[in-house]
This record gives C-alpha cells, structure tokens and sequence, in this order.
C-alpha cells in the first residue's frame, strides 16, 4: 500500500491541534508517516504532543514561518505522496484510504485535490457558497483557470514525491499564499485531477489568517503572479474578480449580523 506523509505545522494552536493529530491517526491506514513541525510554542501544544510520541513523529523549535515549517517536514518526509494539514484543520474519514485509491489506479497522475467543507471553531458548517463556487470551477479546471482564481482546496491536496523532487520548498517569503503559489508551480508541469469527495474540513475561528484576512491573502496573490511573470491582462482579471469575492464576502458578514440583531 502507498506510504503517505502528512505534515502539520504548527504554531500556540494548542486549542485545535490535538483533534487535528486525532483525525489524521484516526484514519487508521496502515502505511502512514505523520509529522507534526512546531514552531516552538509557547501555550499547551508541546505538553499534547508528548501524549503523542511514538504515534507520530514531531519536533517543536523556532522556525521562520509556516512554510519553513512544510518545507522540514517534507525533508524528513519519506512517503510516496505527501500532503499538508494545518493544526487547525481536520480530515474527513476514510481521507488517505481514498487518496491512495486514486493513486494506485492512476499510476500516471502527480497530484489530486478533492471537495471540502468549511466549519467554524465549534466545528458546524459554514459558508457553503464557497464550497459551492469552487465545485462549479473545478467544472472548468485548468492551468490558465488557475492563474485567474485560486480554486485549489488546500487542505484536500495531495501530491507525489516526485512533485516535490521537481518543483522544490514552499516559498517562506510568502506567509499567506504559498499553497497558491505552490498550486501555480506544479501546475505549469503536471495536470491536477480531482476527486469530488470531501476529503478535510477546513476551519475558520479568530486567529485564522486565511478566511479573515482575505484581502491581505488577495494583495499577495497579486504578488505570486507577478513572481510567475503572469500577463498584466491576467492579472487585471485577477483582481476583478478578487474584488467580486471581497464584495460578496463583505455582503455576507453584514446579512449575518443583521439576522442576529433582528
């Protein structure tokens, strides 16, 4: 069976962290490698490692950021496909059981995104028209899609070593869209197949800096297309539609508060 590596970096998420290391050796596969990168916190999260040791492999020292963090876990990676998981996000069951699936019966294909849900800090389901949006994109996937709009789900990505031989590290000068820009340099060299199960929940809470921090994401994505030498036609779409999703994100939170005041 393939061996897979999943990778959580980690940063103070001791509130989320354990049911994240719960939902990746709750799938119970059989040739699984976790490693949990911590950036050296400072609240309760290395006291609930510990309670992991031997389960899981896990170090807790400073870093420079998240993608430092990906890019030493995927060093000590052995795995034959590899993924990353956020500490405050969950898989769904059975996710590594379908993944290596796919893998097996397509020999040929480098990486694989699935479906998603996004939940709050209490765990319900939220903002379902994003997930919504991002399945009818996914209808039209492609690289030249992909340049346009971001409708890759993070953490229902997975990819082959050989990925990772060619296309290389996260960028650590990108603290919010690495994944994108990651996305964007596979792309260029692999097709991206997907599965329409929902393989992860992903979580939205406070101190998220994806999901509430949208338009500092949507200024570095500007950034990571220009680092691609994408076209400033491209990029002026970019950011029409970056803008659109601002609106409808800003509209959304309003209608909110305005059904807890009535």
């Amino acid at each position: 069976m393939i061996k897979i590596s999943i990778i959580t970096p980690s940063f103070n998420q001791g509130k989320f962290i354990e049911e994240t290391i719960q939902s990746v050796l709750g799938q119970k596969y059989p040739n699984l490698e976790y490693i949990v990168v911590d950036g050296g916190s400072t609240d309760n999260t290395r006291k609930i490692l510990k309670k992991y040791t031997g389960k899981m492999i896990w170090i807790s020292e400073k870093d420079k950021g998240q993608s430092d963090a990906i890019n030493k876990g995927m060093r000590m990676a052995t795995g034959d496909v590899m993924a990353f998981l956020n500490s405050d996000d969950l898989y769904a069951k059975r996710t590594l059981y379908k993944v290596a699936r796919f893998f097996t019966d397509h020999p040929k294909a480098q990486w694989v995104s699935g479906d998603y849900f996004i939940i709050n800090q209490k765990k319900k389901k939220i903002r379902s028209f994003v997930r919504w949006y991002k399945r009818f994109l996914r209808l039209f996937s492609s690289y030249p899609l992909l340049r346009l709009t971001n409708y890759v789900i993070q953490p229902s990505t997975f990819w082959r070593r050989n990925v990772y031989e060619n296309v290389g590290e996260f960028d650590v000068g990108l603290p919010y869209e690495m994944d994108y820009d990651y996305w964007l340099r596979i792309g260029e060299k692999y097709r991206l197949f997907h599965l329409e199960d929902a393989l992860s929940f992903f979580r939205l809470h406070d101190a998220s800096k994806s999901g509430f921090q949208y338009e500092k994401q949507f200024k570095e994505e500007i950034r990571v297309l220009e680092k691609h030498h994408i076209s400033a036609l491209v990029i002026f779409l970019h950011k029409i539609h970056n803008a659109v999703i601002v609106f409808v994100y800003n509209w959304v939170a309003k209608m909110n508060r305005s059904k807890k005041i009535l």
